[in-house]
C-alpha cells in the first residue's frame, strides 16, 4: 500500500484534530503542519512528532500527495490554489470558499490541474446520517435544528456558511431535485453577520425542508425529522441515532388506538469518530483517484444554496 504524504495547513481548533487524526492513520506520513502562529504551530509538532513550518511553501517543498487545508474561509481560495497548481490534493474544510465566485476557482483549478478536492462536510460522515441516507426514500417534509453556543471562532461569516451549510448539504443529497424557492430571515446578534438564520425550502418534486441554524443558543442541538410517503425518522447527530417510525400494515381493530398501529424501529448506526471516517476516506480517495462523498462540485452547490438563502434574508 502506497504510503500518502500528507500536511496540514491551518492547526488551530480543527487543523489539530487533523494532525492528531492523521498521525494515528495506516498507510499516511503526516508529513508537516503549517501555521501562521509559530507557537501553536510548535505545539501541534511536538504532540505529534511532525515538522512544523510557518508558510505554506515550505510544506510544498517536501514533496506531499495531499493536504488539509483548515484555515479561516476567507483564506481558503488562495490556499487551495496554492497547493492545487503545485500538484497537491486538497481537502478544504466547509464552506469551500467565501463566494460562489471563489468556490467555482478552486473547482475549475482542480480540474485543471487532474486533481482531488474533497470539502470538509463531516456530517455526511456521521454514522447517523450514512444509516439515514440509505433508509429514506422520497422525502416529503424535512425540518433541521442545528443550534450551539456562540465559539467564539467561525464569525467571520453568517451562521448560514458557518452552520447551516451542513444540513444545505445532506438537503441536496437527499432530495436529489432543483430548489424551486427560497424564504428566509436571519439576524446578527454578536457578529456583524447573521447568528440566526431560518430558511423555507420548496424543492421542483414538492419536498418542502425548514431548516434553522443558530450560534447564540444556550444549549446544542442538532436535528434532522424527515416525513417520507411511508415512514417518519428522527435523527439525533450528536448521539449518532436514527429512529424511524412506521405504520403497521393491516386493518386497525375497532378496540385499538391509531398510536398503537405504528412500529418504532431504531436503525443500526456505526457509531466512530465522523473526522476520522472524513480523513480515512480523503486518503482513500487520493490512494485510489475516485470521487469523493463530498466533492468540490457538491460543496459548489452547497453554497449556491447558501448564498440564495442569504440573499433571501437580505432581500
Amino acid at each position: 500500500m502506497k504510503t500518502i504524504r500528507i500536511g496540514v495547513i491551518g492547526v488551530g481548533h480543527l487543523g489539530f484534530h487533523h494532525a492528531r487524526v492523521y498521525s494515528t492513520l495506516e498507510g499516511v506520513e503526516l508529513v508537516g503542519v503549517v501555521d501562521s502562529d509559530a507557537e501553536r504551530a510548535m505545539k501541534v509538532s511536538l504532540e505529534f512528532g511532525a515538522p512544523m513550518f510557518t508558510a505554506v511553501e515550505e510544506l510544498l517543498a517536501k514533496g506531499i500527495d495531499a493536504v488539509s487545508i483548515v484555515v479561516p474561509t476567507s483564506a481558503h481560495r488562495d490556499v487551495a490554489l496554492q497547493c492545487i497548481e503545485a500538484g497537491v490534493n486538497v481537502l478544504v474544510e466547509k464552506p469551500i470558499a467565501a463566494t460562489i465566485e471563489e468556490a467555482e476557482a478552486i473547482v475549475e483549478a482542480a480540474r485543471r490541474c487532474n486533481r482531488i478536492v474533497q470539502v470538509g462536510h463531516i456530517e455526511r460522515f456521521n454514522g447517523a446520517v450514512v444509516a439515514l441516507m440509505e433508509a429514506v426514500k422520497d422525502p416529503r417534509f424535512i425540518e433541521c435544528h442545528r443550534l450551539s453556543p456562540y465559539p467564539n471562532r467561525g464569525d467571520d461569516v453568517s451562521v448560514v456558511l458557518d452552520l447551516m451549510i451542513h444540513d444545505l448539504e445532506i438537503l441536496l443529497a437527499l432530495v436529489g431535485k432543483e430548489v424551486a424557492q427560497v424564504d428566509a430571515i436571519g439576524v446578527p446578534v454578536f457578529s456583524k453577520f447573521e447568528d440566526i438564520a431560518n430558511a423555507r425550502i420548496r424543492f421542483a418534486n414538492g419536498c418542502v425542508a425548514n431548516v434553522t441554524a443558530s450560534r447564540v443558543s444556550m444549549e446544542k442541538m442538532r436535528k434532522i425529522r424527515i416525513f417520507a410517503s411511508d415512514a417518519y425518522v428522527s435523527t439525533d447527530y450528536s448521539a449518532q441515532e436514527v429512529i424511524i417510525y412506521r405504520k403497521k400494515t393491516g386493518v386497525m381493530a375497532p378496540n385499538v388506538t391509531p398510536m398503537e398501529m405504528i412500529d418504532i424501529e431504531p436503525l443500526d448506526v456505526h457509531k466512530e469518530e465522523p473526522l476520522k471516517r472524513e480523513l480515512e476516506s480523503f486518503v482513500s480517495c487520493v490512494r485510489e483517484r475516485k470521487r469523493p462523498l463530498v466533492s468540490g462540485e457538491d460543496a459548489l452547490a452547497a453554497l449556491r444554496l447558501a448564498q440564495r438563502v442569504m440573499d433571501a434574508i437580505r432581500g
